[in-house]
């Protein structure tokens, strides 16, 4: 089975290169560390690691490491005598956790799930314990580990609706790995009781919540205050400003249209666009020229831009980091990768920070989310473009509605924190009685 899969991915990797380092290129910065991909380190890694217990965590791109941030925080002061390594995918996940993280925590990129650049990665950090953020299963990363004895942890763990199928259909090859798993802690009863099914042994699964409601919760990703640079433009503080958060193909086209009839009826309604791949910009840009709508780069702000009131219809957000900076300004909220494409993105940011809030109907992602903020009136869920429009104009229109859908979402964000002290709970459970740790009762 080993051979066979390593056989495919060889040859599924071989055809699929060209795409998978035109990204790489296309995000920029790519050079920097990039033999860590092939499970190769340089001296400083090397030195930070030596005769140290170390704990490698993993989050795929910038969504997870928003967690994985969030739980390093509180699992750090427990493990105190621990090097923690964090891993992920993507530059602009690495960009997140090098701003984010102090220098004691080291970033790497995860390797490429070949057997030679796994084996390679993993006998040098000789992880004593390994934590894999939701539904990262990659086999050869998990029987290696597992032939070290090295304990599995799968955390904020689900399993879409388009996942889950194909787990089981494979069910040959993924029971194995399931089952490899110390401990899950799964987002709800539905992914507890699938990941049982698909061979996670039963006493192993713990339903612990959502932890993205404790990370919005907790903030501290608002990186600067888009007020005075708003400002700048133009747009001053009694403006109402629609930020469109992760947006996708298909949906700048639409929501440009869209913004421009909107004006009509709201004659000062400024648009902030924030697609969910920065490297899409130029795309969105030829789109936003096309429909005639006024728009400025938010990378080319310089603190001597100074635009007249009324000169701009856009700012088209072309930088990482900054979504829910502007969220905390918006009078409402779209969130993108909900209406042309499936899937969705994360509503509880914004939810948190209780602004309206509104989508698509394509949320599979994030169906638990969406039906617990729904259950309390928090969100609104639109069936397409044209309801969209009309919802908007709602919002817009009638500012106790606006807060009453706010004031909702703040509150079930709140009803459902805690998920990341249960995790951690559970992983330290795992870890307690072994004289590798010395473990902090957790903070009252």
């Amino acid at each position: 089975m080993r051979s066979l899969y390593n056989f495919c991915f060889w040859i599924f990797f071989l055809i699929t290169s060209p795409y998978y380092f035109w990204r790489l290129w296309r995000r920029g910065d790519w050079k920097k560390n990039f033999r860590q991909r092939f499970g190769q380190y340089d001296t400083k890694f090397k030195q930070a690691i030596t005769n140290r217990h170390v704990i490698w965590l993993h989050a795929v791109s910038v969504g997870e490491t928003n967690v994985c941030v969030h739980l390093l925080n509180v699992l750090m002061p427990q493990l105190p005598n621990v090097k923690m390594v964090v891993s992920t995918t993507t530059t602009t996940g690495m960009a997140e956790l090098v701003k984010r993280l102090p220098p004691s925590v080291s970033k790497i990129y995860y390797p490429i799930d070949r057997h030679r650049f796994v084996s390679r990665a993993l006998t040098l950090i000789r992880p004593d314990a390994m934590i894999l953020t939701e539904s990262e299963i990659w086999p050869n990363f998990i029987w290696r580990a597992r032939s070290l004895r090295t304990p599995l942890f799968l955390v904020n763990a689900r399993l879409s609706d388009r996942s889950y199928p194909r787990y089981k259909r494979f069910g040959f090859l993924f029971r194995e790995l399931f089952g490899s798993f110390t401990a899950v802690g799964a987002q709800n009863e539905r992914d507890a009781g699938r990941l049982r099914e698909l061979g996670c042994h039963p006493d192993a699964v713990t339903v612990v919540g959502n932890l993205k409601f404790d990370a919005a919760l907790a903030g501290g990703r608002k990186s600067l205050d888009v007020n005075p640079l708003l400002a700048q433009l133009g747009v001053g503080p009694e403006v109402p400003v629609l930020v469109a958060g992760s947006t996708h193909d298909g949906e700048e086209k639409i929501l440009a249209e869209m913004f421009l009839r909107l004006r009509r009826k709201f004659p000062n309604l400024f648009l902030v666009l924030v697609p969910r791949h920065f490297e899409r910009a130029r795309e969105v840009e030829r789109e936003l020229r096309a429909a005639g709508v006024r728009f400025f780069l938010r990378s080319e702000i310089r603190p001597t831009t100074k635009l007249a009131a009324d000169s701009l219809h856009c700012l088209l957000v072309n930088t990482t980091g900054e979504l829910v900076s502007f969220y905390a300004r918006a009078t409402v909220v779209f969130v993108g990768k909900s209406l042309t494409a499936k899937g969705g993105q994360n509503p509880i940011e914004p939810a948190a920070l209780g602004k309206p809030t509104v989508f698509g109907p394509n949320m599979q992602n994030f169906s638990d989310v969406v039906r617990i903020l729904a259950a309390g009136k928090g969100v609104a869920q639109v069936a397409d473009a044209a309801e969209l429009e009309r919802t908007l104009a709602e919002l817009l229109a009638n500012p106790a509605r606006r807060e009453e859908l706010g004031r909702n979402a703040a509150r079930v964000v709140n009803e459902n924190t805690g998920a990341i002290a249960r995790t951690v709970d559970m992983i330290l459970r795992h870890l307690e009685g072994g004289d590798l740790y010395v473990v902090r009762p957790p903070a009252s």
